[in-house]
């Protein structure tokens, strides 16, 4: 199916409704600690400025209020940061619906998650959420990858109230992530860090099809070797996976590759004492907290050596420095692949920021549940619902 995109439409004299990824990262105090999903934005506002557009209308979220007025995840501070990048003044409004709009060329609503509606689990709601904001315009764009995996009111009900199409940022993660997927250069090699093998299993499934190698990290490796029949003291575990777990490591060709070794500590702690140990002698009272020296020097050889990477999920509880080491060594060695690599957004783009070699990545995505999404070889919802779009408003 065909997906409309900016140059589509003529924006002349419109009003532009736009869904951004302004889910900034805060202290706090509200204050802003990462500004770069905002720049990210600039390119699609700037085409609807060249463009002529007679009014942009900005909509997004931040953070989680559910449902209610949050005052440091007011919108204030956003709209005040992104004039800046963007040069031109921004009208900030008290709330995202029921309002008259200001007389401003670029507008940012308030926070639409103050209102629970924008993520009801009730179609009515959402799509009475959706009416309000269709309201304000005359076009619709999606530019708003992180989210795009969310049957949201301003990602998937506003779509069948005004024309729409997607974003540069959005076109530019779905051509680049989808073209790597579809005919990667080889070794295409994954990596996939975490907490739990369920909220990556679409993703492993999919990519074991594809890959040369699935280099597994994470707190989730010790539900693999619970299934295999090894001690892992007191890490954490899935025992509702384990059958799939097994099955998993049966039907991957030996592709699954799992850390040799790993860091057990007591508690996972800054202060807890710590040591290296072989995945066959994992102590009974201990936890893995971080892959092992042996298993990094093997990774970073692997990823070294491949033509693809896509990297989803931090190696240890990188979130404690001294855990981080397993995570910042494979962002090292994944700066350092000569190939196309594609870090998908959350705790690995962080990572990579960490040690600032963001620029040397062919990709970071905005979005790591939606990278995730389509590393699991499935269509994002808000790209299915401007599909139907073009079909229902094509002329």
């Amino acid at each position: 199916m065909t997906i409309a995109k900016l140059d589509d439409y003529n924006f002349r004299n419109k009003r532009v409704l736009i869904r951004v990824d302004f889910n900034v990262p805060l202290d706090k105090e509200g204050n802003i600690l990462d500004d770069w999903r905002l720049k990210e934005s600039v390119p699609t506002i700037q085409y609807l400025l060249d463009n002529g557009a007679q009014q942009i209308i900005m909509m997004a979220h931040l953070g989680r209020p559910k449902g209610e007025v949050v005052e440091n995840l007011k919108m204030d501070k956003v709209a005040e940061r992104f004039s800046e990048i963007l040069g031109q003044d921004v009208a900030k409004t008290d709330d995202c619906v029921d309002i008259d709009l200001p007389y401003g060329r670029i507008v940012l609503l308030e926070n639409l998650r103050f209102h629970k509606e924008e993520k009801s689990k009730n179609d009515w709601e959402r799509q009475e959420f959706a009416k309000k904001l269709a309201d304000y315009a005359d076009y619709y764009v999606n530019d708003a990858f992180g989210t795009s995996h969310r049957k949201h009111a301003s990602f998937y009900e506003i779509t069948k109230y005004l024309p729409g199409c997607i974003g540069q940022l959005v076109e530019k993660e779905i051509s680049i992530i989808g073209d790597a997927l579809a005919a990667p250069n080889r070794p295409f090699i994954a990596i996939m860090g975490g907490v739990k093998v369920s909220d990556k299993l679409g993703a492993i499934k999919n990519l074991l099809k594809k890959v040369d190698a699935l280099l597994l990290g994470g707190a989730m490796v010790f539900t693999f070797y619970k299934a295999m029949g090894k001690e892992i003291g007191k890490s954490k575990v899935e025992d509702d996976q384990l059958e799939l777990a097994r099955e998993l490591l049966e039907n991957s060709d030996n592709k699954i590759m799992l850390p040799v070794d790993v860091i057990a500590a007591v508690e996972p702690d800054a202060e807890s004492e710590s040591d290296v140990y072989s995945i066959d002698n994992i102590p009974k009272d201990l936890m893995g907290v971080d892959i092992g020296p042996e298993t990094i020097n093997i990774y970073k050889e692997i990823i070294r050596k491949a033509q693809t990477v896509v990297w989803n999920g931090p190696m240890g509880i990188f979130e404690i420095e001294r855990f981080a080491v397993g995570t910042n060594e494979v962002a090292d060695a994944v700066g350092e692949c000569p190939g196309i690599t594609i870090v998908g957004g959350g705790d690995s783009e962080e990572a990579i920021k960490n040690i600032g070699i963001a620029d040397k990545i062919t990709h970071v995505s905005t979005g790591g549940g939606a990278a995730l999404e389509m590393f699991a070889g499935k269509k994002l919802i808000a790209i299915k619902a401007l599909e139907q779009n073009y079909e229902k408003f094509k002329t």
